[in-house]
């Protein structure tokens, strides 16, 4: 019994964690291997574009990616 409240627990905690969240502008700033989901009308209907940061000297990565609906929420970007 105690290990299947223990299950519960950490599988109530974990669900909110799986949520990925989609701006609607790229971040200036962003740390290295840092990834951030960008809401962005070239990668086409049902995809967003993945930003992964970069170390000082090199390119970010950017790529376009499919999430699922319940995965993701839709928001601002913060300047």
């Amino acid at each position: 019994m105690r290990a299947f409240a223990l299950g519960l627990i950490f599988s109530a905690a974990a669900f909110p964690c799986l949520a990925q969240t989609i701006l609607k502008s790229e971040p200036l700033i962003l740390a290295p291997y840092e990834v951030a989901f960008v809401q962005d009308p070239s990668c086409g209907a049902g995809k967003v574009r993945k930003v992964t940061g970069a170390i000082r000297g090199l390119q970010r990565r950017k790529a376009c990616v499919t999430l699922a609906s319940e995965q993701a929420s839709l928001v601002s970007a913060t300047p």
